[in-house]
């Protein structure tokens, strides 16, 4: 199974505390009937860190069955608690997921032994791909590329990895060190065609809860060697990427999706509502962009 192309971070709705699988099911179909190459249930854009663990289960559970196949499935099962992180890698798997994310270990920073050691551990307990999730935005700590080289080789089920840095000289080191067989996903929205240009295999997006089909369109653009169309499209969403970070990444975005009329707009605390100059900003980029 493939794991190249648009996938998309998915939110998460609640409606009155719980999970809405009404309004998730309805955004899922509408993802793949817009064409997006994957989906990617329980990562940061889902607020995974509020769910419980069977809430977690669920979500993977109702997304992989509601994907019925058509499109690969790859859960968020991170944790900088390792045992955790085997409880939910185990999740993901009874699930149906066809790949798990796992962030590096938040918090306690752990020595280059510690991250071998820590996917070790997760791939004897549970095996199967697990696609490496590096950003040093939420975990305090960048795993460089010779660190990824090490964990790829002394844990096979280590296929890929969603590069988050914003760095493209790093993501263009870490492409050079594991070679093409290697899956390297942007995961930072203004960098998806850059890394494209450098050997990059796609992205797994927040920008492309809400434009999924642009999302997709460049990158099957790009693969076609369409440059001009790929580029197009690239502007076409940048002002939609800088409006999905006016705050803290999922309130723009749940917010857009609930002004598209997608979900409701309900968060778990810590996060609130997007703050109303901030709202105002968001309503006129997806006006602007014919989203609402």
């Amino acid at each position: 199974m493939s794991f190249r192309g648009a996938f998309t971070a998915l939110v998460t709705p609640f409606k009155n505390g719980a999970v809405d699988e009404e309004a998730y099911r309805a955004f899922i179909e509408w993802q793949i009937e817009q064409g997006i190459d994957g989906v990617v249930p329980c990562g940061t854009t889902g607020e995974a860190a509020t769910l419980s663990h069977a809430e977690q289960g669920q979500v993977i559970k109702i997304c992989v069955d509601q994907v019925k196949g058509r499109v690969p499935v790859i859960a968020g099962a991170g944790s900088n608690n390792t045992r955790e992180a085997m409880e939910l890698v185990a999740l993901a798997k009874q699930a149906g997921a066809d790949a798990a994310l796992i962030i590096t270990p938040y918090y306690n920073k752990p020595t280059p032994d510690g991250l071998v050691a820590h996917f070790k551990a997760l791939a004897a307990e549970t095996s199967m791909p697990f696609i490496l999730y590096n950003v040093p935005g939420r975990t305090g700590q960048n795993v460089l590329p010779k660190t990824i080289a090490r964990i790829a080789k002394e844990v096979p089920e280590v296929i890929g990895c969603k590069e988050a840095t914003g760095d493209i000289k790093q993501g263009t080191e870490l492409i050079e060190a594991m070679g093409r067989d290697f899956t390297v996903l942007s995961g930072d929205d203004f960098t998806v065609l850059p890394l494209l240009s450098v050997g990059g295999h796609g992205t797994i997006s927040v920008t492309s809860n809400v434009m999924p089909a642009k999302m997709s369109g460049m990158i099957t653009a790009f693969g076609k060697r369409d440059t001009a169309r790929a580029q197009a499209l690239n502007l076409e969403m940048m002002p939609v990427n800088r409006a999905m970070f006016l705050e803290t990444n999922p309130i723009p975005v749940k917010t857009a999706l609930s002004l598209m009329g997608k979900m409701g707009l309900e968060f778990r605390l810590p996060l609130v509502p997007l703050e109303s100059c901030h709202l105002e900003q968001l309503k006129k980029v997806l006006a602007e962009s014919g989203l609402i």
